[in-house]
């Protein structure tokens, strides 16, 4: 009697587009910080965006610093729960922090039709992780950080309402990361750096 053939090896787990997308962007940060050529970044591209499972980004980014970070992702990293977050509730009105301000490690955004703006640009920031939970009807949050800071927006989840982020979402040793999660309803959360024209910035 002949033997059935064993079943095949679970290769892990599957990722997702945003998951490709982090790793196509630690391939792109390598190349600016000449770690490996263009014709390097063409073929390990092309091999992250064929990847299915966790398994299959080892290959390209094995050789590159904080490539652990990428190959085991986590939702949401974890954030420090020694204290209870501050609450910013906006209602229908504006709520803006800006200047020199304390930055708690955790906070907690709540707006129903208003919007809230939080500048961490001229603070010291004491906290080398900050949780954000945003929870907006058809309120809006912007978060304006500083130039060298990262921050991680795929916990938002967006019913009706946008999440945009020009920031790079892989966290780096010793510098600010924001992790911004919940839900924005029919609202929107934007994540950026400031602008600054003819001197001012906005």
């Amino acid at each position: 009697m002949s033997e059935q053939p064993s079943p095949p090896e679970p290769r892990g787990i599957r990722i997702s587009d945003a998951d490709r997308e982090r790793a196509a962007e630690r391939l792109h940060q390598a190349l600016s910080e000449g770690r490996i050529t263009l014709s390097e970044l063409e073929e390990r591209l092309a091999v992250v965006y064929a990847a299915k499972y966790e398994a299959d980004l080892v290959p390209p980014l094995a050789d590159l610093p904080g490539a652990e970070v990428l190959i085991t992702p986590a939702a949401v990293p974890a954030v420090p729960a020694d204290a209870p977050p501050v609450v910013l509730r906006a209602g229908m009105s504006t709520i803006k922090r800006s200047g020199a301000w304390d930055v708690p490690s955790r906070l907690r955004v709540q707006s129903a039709m208003g919007s809230v703006v939080l500048d961490f640009c001229d603070t010291v920031i004491s906290h080398l992780l900050i949780d954000i939970e945003v929870d907006l009807g058809a309120g809006s949050a912007k978060l304006l950080v500083p130039d060298d800071a990262t921050a991680n927006v795929d916990g938002v989840v967006a019913s009706m309402g946008t999440v945009k982020s020009n920031v790079p979402s892989l966290q780096r040793p010793g510098i600010p990361h924001f992790v911004v999660h919940g839900r924005a309803g029919m609202g929107s959360v934007t994540v950026r750096r400031r602008y600054k024209i003819a001197g001012h910035f906005f």
